[in-house]
């Protein structure tokens, strides 16, 4: 890895930055950034082995080199949902899903972009401003993007939890305009749901109606793109291994 992982604190939530190779090298050179959830796992190299890649996507000029932000949750079944809705399982300790999705997004939006733009060269502009996750994480990017359109401009959205109660009719219930001119990233493994007996077996089904409905409503294959990875299941390794191609998809020229 060539470049920097950094940590810093923001009231309650510590932030893991990723900083790419020519960051100091360049004095006045000013990069993308990326939000990410659950502390940027995908991207950390204590979790995951992504950055190589990345670095390499960087080298060749596949992707532009862009500047990570990964944002702790202390409660991810809060922030990372819309709104409150009934546990899946019976066991005691389970809880319900607390709905502070609001919350958290004004978050990043209102504290952390403001405090990264300042502390780091960025290009704030939304255009290039991503937010991605997985699970959870995929479900509350794609609500961001229409609670955010005009900070968010890159949704990445790998093995996003569109099971959650009413997600799919509140994206059918908006318009396309909440979208701007985002570009969305969707996927999701083949095998995922496998097993659940909850709602949760419809991952693949209600992904599909999720991507369709966004199709319908006139956003096209420069917009949008849902990527079925064949026989993978819902697990970290997964995640990991497409997160670069998102990436690559989301920052293409």
């Amino acid at each position: 890895m060539n470049g920097q992982i950094r940590i810093h604190q923001l009231g309650q939530r510590e932030l893991l930055i990723y900083l790419p190779p020519s960051y100091n090298l360049m004095t006045t050179r000013i990069y993308p950034v990326v939000y990410m959830h659950d502390r940027g796992d995908l991207f950390d190299p204590a979790i995951h082995n992504t950055l190589p890649e990345i670095e390499a996507l960087f080298a060749e000029g596949t992707l532009p080199e862009m500047i990570f932000v990964g944002i702790a949750s202390h409660a991810r079944m809060d922030d990372y949902t819309p709104w409150t809705a009934p546990r899946l399982s019976d066991q005691r300790t389970v809880s319900d899903f607390g709905g502070q999705g609001d919350k958290y997004l004004s978050f990043i939006v209102e504290q952390c972009k403001p405090y990264i733009d300042k502390t780091f060269r960025t290009d704030a502009r939304a255009d290039v401003t991503g937010l991605l996750g997985k699970s959870l994480g995929g479900l509350i990017s794609m609500y961001g993007a229409y609670r955010h359109p005009k900070t968010f401009g890159r949704i990445g959205s790998i093995s996003g939890s569109y099971w959650y109660e009413g997600f799919v009719e509140f994206i059918v219930s908006q318009t396309v305009e909440r979208c701007g001119n985002q570009r969305i990233y969707m996927d999701v493994g083949s095998r995922e749901g496998e097993g659940k007996q909850t709602v949760q077996r419809e991952m693949v089904t209600r992904t599909q109606q999720v991507y369709a409905h966004l199709q319908a409503v006139g956003l096209g294959s420069e917009q949008l793109t849902l990527i079925m990875d064949e026989g993978a299941s819902h697990v970290a390794g997964a995640f990991a291994r497409r997160f670069p191609s998102a990436l690559t998809w989301l920052y293409r020229e």
